[in-house]
């Protein structure tokens, strides 16, 4: 990790991104930051003991087919990008910092001319993403409808990831696996081996 001031990690939903990242920030006394917090895409859409899904998240999701909400957020983190790149360029030459989010699409990492950066995409197989997303959204207590909403969500989610891997491995970029047991620190020493 000598020289590394910047760790980005990308992936798609529920694959530990934020969790990892925080973890890989606190080991290195580094800042972490979430790509989500420069600007919200519809989110997940599922309640939470703090939040209930607004309604134009529950619209978008429920009139868009896959491909079209993969358009739309890919969309958004080609506007999201130059945000993005200023905050990596800040850091490369500055104060450390770990930054995660679906946001990092591997072809604009790819053309980044920053120094003394590093990024890794946290990959995991459908059936963890699925069982992830089902345990946030306590599946098995939701209604017909928000039951409807999660599978859209995950359906977006298992083909960005497809699409992302298939950028990563096209353009000799690294990803670590995410298994159901995979721990953190396990996550965290592979990532940081990788970035370094």
């Amino acid at each position: 990790m000598r020289g590394v001031r910047v760790v980005m990690i990308g992936g798609t939903s529920n694959t530990g991104k934020s969790t990892v990242a925080a973890a890989v920030a606190d080991r290195l006394g580094f800042e972490h930051r979430s790509t989500d917090l420069l600007a919200r895409h519809p989110g997940r859409p599922w309640r939470t003991p703090e939040r209930e899904v607004p309604p134009h998240v529950a619209e978008h999701y429920a009139t868009l087919d896959v491909d079209e909400l993969i358009d739309s957020v890919l969309a958004h983190y080609e506007r999201l990008w130059p945000r993005v790149e200023e905050l990596i360029e800040e850091h490369a030459t500055g104060p450390g910092l770990v930054l995660e989010g679906s946001a990092l699409w591997p072809e604009r990492v790819a053309t980044l001319d920053a120094p003394h950066t590093a990024a890794v995409w946290l990959t995991a197989d459908e059936t963890v993403v699925r069982a992830r997303i089902r345990a946030g959204g306590r599946y098995d207590e939701a209604t017909e409808q928000e039951r409807f909403l999660m599978d859209k969500f995950l359906a977006r989610s298992v083909r960005y990831q497809a699409l992302m891997v298939a950028a990563v491995d096209r353009l000799g970029l690294v990803r670590v696996g995410v298994g159901a047991d995979t721990s953190v620190s396990a996550l965290v020493d592979a990532v940081l081996a990788q970035a370094s």
